[in-house]
């Protein structure tokens, strides 16, 4: 592979991150340009019809409107697209970002006496000062630094949160509207993993079948089909079957649609979101610290991941990636998207992998992606109400299932025992404490651990 041409200086990088037409489009030619186009649309339309139930499943597990997730993906995939460092990656909602958002926005929203403008103005502030830290960090060279991020602490992280997804569905899985807690207070299931697990017991005798059957098959479905072909949208197929069973069939069967908890779907997506502040005091000052840190390091190593992955993924033998550049990209796509009533994005290793097996070469094919989402999306709207939110969990314990990868587990175990140590470390403590907490204090670990080991071997030699 190539050398990248990458600029040693701030100046220098600044005039290449506002170069559109760079050697991310060095793919296409003008002896190739209609085959090429033709081949990133066709990834553009496999990719948007996968994101459209997957996006709406994310933002709602985060606790946004099923919108918010239509418009954040086509949004942060323009952006991306045009300022990112890499010619495939597809930016979207992902599920890294579901714990931190989640907590933020059930911590200051109507959970505890606030109001969801005022936890998604909250989301918005934070998510502008991410996306200023990893510009100034695009600038001043720092993406070749996300990648000294073991990849033991990796490969935890992405179970950890797996687990968490799934954990974070089971009331919509079990076809359950809110759960109780021990005095029968209605409780959303977004705590730690023993949290999860107490509330799910104690509310096992309201669950419904049906719902539990719609989302097993959503899941079936996702799953299977994608392995049949990648031209199959298997989330589509998915989501449409379960669809026309709650709505026929299942009719009378008490299965808890979309509407019945968000209402209408509006297909006017385009609204600002300013900044909000709460009311200043310490612990909001820990908190804007907290989401900040939290939403730099899942932008800057996911998206870093994302397009490494993705080099190797296409083969990628011409110029690679620009880290600098994507981490530039990744700070315009956490200052804009939010604003548009979108939230912060990254690369999205799924949706990467299925543009490039659908045979994207270019970033056209993110621009076809973001088009198409949002036509389909604008005239399905009323279509997409009518959503069992026991299909939006299967979806997501699709989504889960697929991020733990039993390859990726046998490499870490190769590199030794204290390797394997940290990635299960990492994979409890994630969902047992919070996602921050849990990385933090296995990088932390790690570190002085190694430091320790080279010390040892130094005074030995």
């Amino acid at each position: 592979m190539n050398n990248p041409q990458i600029p040693n200086t701030p100046l220098g990088r600044i005039k290449l991150f506002f170069t559109f037409f760079d050697s991310r489009w060095e793919d296409l030619t003008k002896d190739n340009w209609i085959k090429t186009t033709y081949q990133d649309f066709s990834a553009g339309l496999i990719v948007a019809m996968t994101a459209i139930p997957m996006a709406m499943g994310f933002a709602m597990a985060m606790g946004m409107r099923p919108e918010h997730g239509i418009i954040a993906g086509a949004l942060a995939c323009v952006i991306g697209r045009t300022f990112g460092g890499s010619k495939y990656q597809v930016y979207g909602p992902t599920a890294a970002f579901i714990p931190v958002i989640a907590s933020l926005i059930a911590k200051y929203g109507v959970a505890n006496g606030g109001t969801f403008e005022i936890a998604h103005g909250f989301l918005v502030l934070v998510s502008m000062i991410s996306g200023i830290i990893l510009i100034i960090m695009g600038i001043f060279g720092f993406g070749k630094y996300a990648k000294l991020v073991p990849n033991s602490i990796i490969v935890g992280f992405t179970i950890g949160i797996a687990v968490s997804i799934a954990l974070t569905n089971f009331e919509d899985i079990l076809g359950i509207e809110s759960f109780k807690d021990f005095l029968g207070q209605d409780e959303d299931i977004q705590g730690g993993l023993i949290h999860n697990i107490r509330l799910s017991l104690s509310n096992i005798n309201i669950i419904n079948p049906w719902s539990i059957f719609l989302g097993v098959l959503t899941f079936i479905l996702a799953k299977f089909l994608l392995k049949i072909s990648i031209y199959i949208p298997g989330p589509v197929v998915a989501m449409g079957t379960a669809t026309l069973l709650s709505a026929t069939v299942l009719s009378d069967k008490e299965i808890i649609l979309v509407r019945d908890l968000y209402g209408s779907i509006p297909n006017n997506f385009f609204k600002i979101q300013l900044p909000i502040l709460p009311t200043f005091s310490s612990s909001v000052a820990i908190d804007i610290v907290y989401y900040v840190v939290s939403i730099v390091f899942v932008s800057g190593v996911e998206s870093i991941l994302c397009s490494s992955m993705a080099d190797k993924l296409a083969n990628n033998n011409k110029t690679p990636f620009n880290p600098d550049k994507e981490f530039f990209g990744q700070g315009l796509v956490q200052i804009i998207t939010p604003l548009i009533q979108g939230f912060p994005c990254t690369g999205a290793l799924a949706r990467t992998a299925t543009s490039i097996k659908a045979g994207a070469k270019t970033p056209l094919a993110g621009y076809f992606k973001a088009i198409l989402k949002l036509t389909m999306a604008f005239y399905l709207a009323q279509y997409l109400e009518l959503i069992p939110m026991a299909c939006i969990g299967g979806i997501l314990i699709w989504v889960a299932s697929n991020m733990i990868k039993v390859s990726e587990i046998k490499e870490i175990k190769h590199l030794g025992k204290f390797e394997f140590s940290m990635m299960v470390y990492t994979a409890v403590m994630v969902p047992v404490t919070d996602f921050l907490t849990g990385v933090l204090s296995a990088l932390i670990i790690y570190f002085i651990v190694k430091n320790a080991f080279k010390r040892e071997k130094k005074v030995s030699v």
